[in-house]
């Protein structure tokens, strides 16, 4: 049995004593880091520099940092609210002000996407791995401590504990550590929001050294809210929904995109005839349709994803995702969500939840092991993912610049590729953005070339942009840079193709298809605009932790960022603001921001833009 602590420091005490000085600390991914016991390492090694101490982690979750005083007034009862309790890790700030102690080293595999960007320390401590190599690293580093987050279940007596959110990399190490391969302790830390998962992430409590398990460390786990999924982002997940054979396989990579895929999945179900009707307006005139998988899903999907999150929940209450696999529908390595997702995994009832199970990432991202099985499990698989950027001969940038900052990482993105060309009839779908704001002007995300690369040519696949859908396997590279053309942005088409053919890649007499010349982002809003306004396509399809008022804020906090760009659009709110009174509903939303009784000029500022942003956001 583990020996239990109710504190953090005495806990930590412990793991020095049992260890020793050296330690090689594996945090897990995202949710599971047990921020107690590792600021009580932490601060232990500061203040004791003959502590050597090597935080492996990825995923370091923080909570959002507002900028002005609009971002404050509007985040800052949100952080309040969702994060209030959450214990910040102290590694974290120390990275961020550049204080880390010589004697205190963190690495990590993935980012938050963007968070270290032009941060030294951690862009030079980076490794770039694949999700499923991320174990080995650890196991050849020397681990010998993995603290996690766990859930508590009594049965006879007897504690267990549940893995829960992150069976990923812990179970893969802890085989290691059955087979002589790895010597490590496991520590537990019970938190009682997490749900207890069935599965092989069920653990006896002799698998754990120690356990914290104390209501003063009890904490609210770390809750993002779902984002207002943006009518490209809808674009970009409706076109991929169309790629979705029924009997089949289901991936889906982290963000908007995976809420708007899976939203487009449910309409597809439920409203063909609607479907069909969004799917003709948003690509008129293209063959897209004719070989697209578009009927209702009678057999199910199974799926098998990394991550597992809220929109997967929505599918399997809309009875999309319901072919099973050995009893399972759904398999998945670790999950973050909103509060109602751990809320809806915690009240499931126990048949509904034997359905979903936690698995190593060695089993979602890869086909080895029970390969046979695998095989047979995920037919007609579609692997869902995002990029940031791609070239028009099918190079995927996903987690990095050409000057090599991290964004974010390469994560499983690879490892799913990979099993799109190793499985029959499977896919790699990548979704991208076909542009992005860069200061005032908006620039393409589909480039002639880069100087860094993700996903290398030779694995490309599909893409897909709010534009459309570029099938590129096995394609020529003339047929892959005039594919490529065609999802992207009409603004840029004609410098794309000129580079094109100056490299010799696409005949001079080429010419764009007239239905692919109108890639604008006005005719996307257009097109969703019928859908929107019957409730098909809602901001927040699966639910949100915002409240009423903020979701309505929250657009118009968008038109406002983006008019700070171009001082012209700025001057227009403020004039329009000034002259047209706020009505009952924005006085509503102006109170949620402090400035519906502004005292000085910059409230009374901010008063008129948010009251034009909120009039205009009404509008379209």
């Amino acid at each position: 049995m583990p020996i239990f602590f109710s504190d953090p420091e005495a806990i930590a005490e412990h793991i020095v004593r049992d260890v020793g000085t050296e330690l090689v600390v594996g945090l897990p991914l995202g949710l599971g880091k047990a921020n107690h016991i590792v600021n009580a390492l932490y601060a232990r090694a500061v203040a004791d520099r003959f502590i050597n101490l090597t935080l492996f982690s990825a995923l370091t979750l923080e909570k959002p940092r507002p900028k002005n005083l609009i971002e404050q007034r509007f985040i800052g009862p949100v952080i309040d609210r969702l994060f209030g309790r959450y214990p910040d890790l102290a590694y974290a700030d120390a990275l961020h002000h550049g204080a880390l102690p010589p004697n205190v080293k963190v690495i990590e595999f993935f980012f938050l996407a963007g968070q270290w960007l032009y941060q030294p320390f951690a862009q030079q401590n980076y490794i770039s791995a694949n999700y499923t190599h991320a174990a080995s690293y650890l196991l050849s580093r020397g681990l010998n401590v993995v603290p996690q987050l766990v859930a508590k279940r009594v049965v006879d007596g007897v504690p267990r504990y549940s893995l829960s959110c992150n069976t990923d990399t812990t179970l893969d190490v802890l085989r290691a550590r059955a087979q002589g391969r790895a010597s490590f302790k496991l520590i537990g830390q019970v938190n009682s929001e997490l749900p207890f998962m069935p599965g092989a992430g069920d653990l006896p409590a002799d698998e754990f050294a120690a356990v914290l398990d104390s209501p003063d460390t009890d904490f609210p786990l770390f809750a993002p809210p779902s984002e207002p999924i943006s009518d490209t982002k809808y674009a970009i997940g409706l076109h991929a929904a169309g790629l979705v054979r029924d009997g089949g396989t289901l991936q889906i990579g982290i963000g908007q995109v995976g809420d708007a895929l899976a939203q487009g999945l449910v309409v597809r179900h439920r409203d063909n005839v609607q479907f069909h009707g969004i799917m003709k307006r948003l690509a008129p005139g293209t063959e897209q349709l004719a070989a697209a998988e578009t009927g209702p899903f009678e057999k199910g999907l199974y799926g098998v994803s990394e991550m597992l999150f809220e929109a997967f929940l929505g599918l399997i209450d809309a009875g999309i995702l319901k072919r099973e696999v050995d009893g399972v529908i759904l398999h998945g390595a670790f999950f973050l969500g909103p509060q109602s997702f751990y809320r809806a995994l915690r009240e499931m009832a126990p048949e509904q939840l034997a359905r979903i199970q936690m698995m190593p990432v060695s089993f979602t991202n890869e086909i080895f092991g029970d390969e046979d099985g695998k095989r047979r499990a995920r037919v007609d698989a579609r692997f869902v993912n995002n990029a940031m950027m791609a070239t028009l001969l099918g190079v995927a940038i996903s987690d990095g610049l050409e000057n090599g900052q991290v964004v974010s990482g390469v994560g499983g993105q690879y490892n799913f590729v990979a099993q799109a060309f190793a499985l029959e009839g499977a896919r790699s779908v990548l979704a991208l953005e076909a542009t992005h704001q860069s200061g005032k002007q908006p620039q393409s995300n589909i480039r002639w070339s880069y100087g860094h690369e993700t996903i290398p040519r030779h694995l490309r696949d599909v893409f897909v942009t709010e534009y459309g859908v570029a099938d590129v396997r096995g394609k020529s590279d003339a047929d892959v840079v005039a594919a490529m053309l065609q999802v992207s942005d009409s603004r840029f088409q004609g410098e794309l193709m000129r580079q094109a053919k100056d490299a010799g890649k696409l005949p001079r007499g080429h010419e764009i298809p007239a239905a692919h010349r109108e890639n604008f982002p006005e005719r996307i809003s257009d097109a969703l605009k019928p859908a929107r306004a019957a409730g098909l396509l809602p901001s927040f399809p699966f639910g949100s932790d915002f409240t009423d008022v903020e979701q309505r804020l929250i657009p118009a906090l968008q038109i406002l960022q983006q008019a700070q760009r171009t001082p012209l659009q700025l001057a227009g709110l403020l004039w329009q603001g000034m002259r047209h009174p706020p009505d009952a509903a924005d006085r509503e939303c102006l109170a949620r921001l402090g400035l519906d009784k502004p005292t000085h000029v910059a409230e009374r500022a901010y008063r008129a833009l948010v009251t034009a942003a909120l009039q205009r956001s009404r509008t379209g």
